[in-house]
């Protein structure tokens, strides 16, 4: 996926490091494998790459995740679509393959979108899904946030309850450090070139995800675009935010609902985040300096 990832626990003395350091690579390199834009031989690729109206075998954890991103679409009134990958490649974010000759707004998909909720159309009973449109699906909203699950996974099947996992800003964490404390992430000052903390947050039992646009951005004719696509727009997202942390019970949930809030903005975001109890965070930029909103989930 382009990142590190890093498993910190506490165990009984006789695990098998060796054994479980193999597992969780086998589960992150599976996740890649299945979902990555930026592997020609990818699930998720050869779903691209299928003609309109033909049914393509999927494994089991792509067709969980696609399902769980659709459902996230429709309960974000389409702020989270994944159909979105001919956007990511106009605005040349995806992989060097596709995105050679791409220049912005010039080479953009015809209007107007179709989001995934329409495009997609699925047999779960022959673990298969056909697209009912030519669409491009983008998985980097939501894909690492399941990696990060598949990470706890592998460690509770090894009896491992006190852990907390990650890829590159995602999270997932259960139980406690020894002396009963809490495990507790750094949230980035959201500044481009560079990594410093502005605060920490304690995790419980979940996930944790962050969207931001201070990592991941281009410049083209002197103005600089954020990597997250606004579907709603069918641009670049530009609405005043730095990013978005989400506490959610899953981190596939909390990256899919950081991505949607995201877009959603502080107002509509926020209200959202109350309405489906989840903690976000809003960094908003205000002159040099960010100020911070803080939405209590249950």
């Amino acid at each position: 996926m382009g990142s590190r990832y890093c498993a910190l626990f506490y165990s009984r003395a006789t695990l098998d490091e060796a054994a479980l350091a193999h597992a969780l690579q086998d589960a992150v390199a599976r996740v890649d494998a299945q979902m990555s834009n930026w592997r020609d031989d990818s699930d998720l690729s050869r779903l691209n790459a299928s003609a309109a109206g033909t049914w393509v075998s999927l494994p089991a954890e792509l067709l969980w995740v696609l399902q769980t991103a659709i459902q996230v679409e429709i309960e974000s009134g389409g702020a989270f679509d994944i159909a979105v990958g001919d956007l990511v490649t106009a605005w040349g974010f995806g992989p060097p393959r596709r995105c050679a000759g791409a220049a912005g707004r010039d080479a953009l998909p015809p209007s107007p979108r179709i989001s995934a909720s329409a495009a997609l159309e699925f047999d779960f009973a022959g673990a298969r899904v056909r697209k009912r449109q030519p669409v491009q699906l983008d998985l980097s909203g939501i894909a690492k946030g399941f990696g990060v699950d598949q990470m706890a996974r592998c460690l509770e099947d090894r009896g491992i309850h006190d852990y907390l996992v990650s890829i590159d800003g995602e999270y997932r964490a259960r139980g406690c450090k020894p002396g009963n404390q809490c495990w507790t992430v750094a949230i980035e000052r959201p500044q481009p070139g560079r990594r410093e903390a502005l605060g920490v947050l304690q995790m419980g039992d979940g996930g944790l995800a962050t969207s931001g646009d201070y990592r991941h951005f281009r410049e083209q004719d002197g103005t600089r675009y954020a990597h997250t696509m606004d579907p709603l727009r069918g641009a670049p997202l530009d609405n005043g935010l730095a990013s978005v942390s989400v506490l959610a019970r899953s981190c596939m949930l909390a990256d899919a609902w950081a991505t949607a809030l995201m877009v959603l903005g502080p107002e509509r975001g926020a209200q959202l985040a109350r309405e489906r109890g989840l903690g976000a965070l809003f960094l908003l930029r205000e002159g040099n300096g960010v100020r911070q909103l803080w939405i209590e989930g249950r």
